[in-house]
């Protein structure tokens, strides 16, 4: 098997004993480099190889070093919070590529981990592969950027949010034990409940950003209680050994959800842009001529292949949680009203919706905001509302085109999908606390609740600032 990470072996930082990730040489094989996988024959350096695990196919045995070696160094890889037995290992996606090696590594050294999943049908997979428990992130709101400080409505809420997360793992522990470790990836929607929730003197390891780059941080908590952010990146040669050496005993599974002929393999490129691919890790056959080939022995020890739930599919955390689709909306405008600390969002709303539909080109929608003075439509498809497309959705269409291909296109290549939701009678200091540690300019409004919500109307901070500025004038 071949690990990723290549260098130069004269490299001055490499050989006055520095790590071989600092080195200004090193490079990810086949990402940075243009020799790498998918290709019958690949260039790699010595010290990439690895003994094979004897037990496992050609396709599982090409699983599992990426996202295992990555996970290995964000857990064991920094000295004063390297993994110990007993530590609490708090592992975001635990259904994913990394979270799955995660638990394993942290079950193999006699740590507790706790995975955080999008669906109760994880609960299993993830606990049979050695997590304590499992933390449903749909049951809460509170993800995203955090709300700024001075705003002390919306950032309450947002405290009120992460306790309540934090005493699930609580729960779970059946102990008020906070976790030494956090292995993070989704970055920017996850970030400050990581740092909250981590015990003092713990770390937050992170090795990517899934749901953007754009990480805020309360520095109260960080100083405070000393915790501390680490970025980790893939992992040396002794790291990647270590880890395969745990494989070669039988003690991870490399977790192989689909595998591809390398016919397949646009298949699998495409699931992976489409994000639906299944959890856990995938491989294509190269050399191979069939699946399954290459086990000349048993599984050491009692590990055994844990299977995935059916029909699972790969779902990070969006920046922005988004609503069901909602019907067209319709309904009465309401009476005007000043803005005022009493005010809810009925009273600064605009009624009813300024749409365009998914197949209508943007000169269309464009020509249509020209005309209302707004800046977004709601974007509505088969009679429910399910997007919005704004004034940047079409300047960004422009990149790369003429403006007339640009205006061409047609509003679903371009508009964001879902639409953030509040209520009519929502406190309009809420709303403006939602849009804010969002980073929105707009909600749509909606009566009733979940399926039976109806879109009633939109409002937006153009609202709001217009109140601040005429106030008592009318509608604002």
């Amino acid at each position: 098997v071949v690990h990723c990470a290549t260098y130069d072996g004269n490299c001055p930082t490499i050989n006055a004993g520095g790590d071989q990730m600092y080195s200004p040489s090193f490079k990810i094989w086949g990402y940075e480099t243009n020799y790498g996988s998918f290709a019958q024959f690949s260039r790699v350096q010595a010290h990439q190889c690895l003994p094979k695990p004897r037990h496992m196919s050609w396709e599982q045995a090409a699983s599992y070093m990426l996202v295992g070696a990555t996970a290995y160094r964000m857990l064991m890889g920094w000295a004063e919070h390297r993994m110990r037995e007993d530590d609490v290992v708090l592992v975001w996606g635990g259904a994913g590529g990394l979270g799955s090696m995660a638990i394993q590594i942290a079950r193999a050294v006699g740590a507790i981990p706790i995975a955080v999943i999008s669906s109760a049908d994880k609960i299993p997979y993830c606990e049979s592969l050695g997590a304590k428990g499992c933390i449903n992130r749909n049951d809460f709101d509170h993800w995203g950027m955090l709300p700024h400080w001075k705003d002390d409505v919306g950032y309450a809420k947002w405290l009120k949010g992460v306790r309540a997360f934090g005493k699930k793992i609580w729960d779970i522990l059946g102990e008020k034990r906070s976790p030494r470790i956090v292995f993070e990836h989704p970055g920017e929607t996850t970030i400050p409940t990581s740092l909250f929730v981590c015990d003092t003197g713990g770390i937050v390891a992170i090795c990517a950003g899934t749901s953007g780059y754009n990480a805020t941080v309360d520095l109260r908590y960080l100083w405070m209680r000393q915790k501390r952010v680490q970025g980790s990146h893939f992992a040396n040669d002794s790291q990647c050994d270590a880890f395969n050496r745990m494989v070669l005993e039988g003690k991870i599974d490399p977790c192989l959800s689909r595998s591809f002929t390398f016919a397949e393999l646009p298949v699998a490129h495409q699931l992976m842009y489409e994000n639906r691919h299944p959890h856990g890790n995938m491989a294509v056959l190269i050399g191979a001529k069939d699946f399954g080939l290459g086990i000349t022995t048993t599984i050491p020890g009692a590990a055994t292949h844990i299977d995935l739930p059916a029909n699972d599919v790969h779902n990070t955390p969006h920046p922005l949680p988004l609503s069901i689709p909602l019907p067209e909306a319709t309904g009465e405008t309401p009476e005007a009203s000043v803005i005022a600390d009493t005010a809810t969002v009925r009273d600064l709303m605009h009624a009813g919706l300024i749409a365009c539909a998914a197949e209508d080109t943007l000169s269309t929608a464009a020509a249509r905001m020209l005309e209302a003075d707004v800046g977004a439509l709601v974007v509505i498809d088969g009679g429910k509302a399910v997007g919005m497309v704004s004034h940047t959705d079409i300047v960004l269409a422009r990149q790369g085109r003429t403006s007339t291909e640009a205006l061409a296109q047609p509003v679903r290549a371009v508009m964001s999908d879902g639409c953030v939701t509040c209520t009519a009678d929502m406190p309009l200091a809420d709303a403006i606390s939602l849009m804010t540690r969002l980073r929105i300019h707009r909600l749509v409004v909606t009566e009733g609740t979940n399926q039976d919500a109806t879109p009633v109307g939109v409002v937006s901070m153009g609202d709001v600032v217009r109140a601040m500025m005429m106030p008592g004038a009318g509608k604002a």
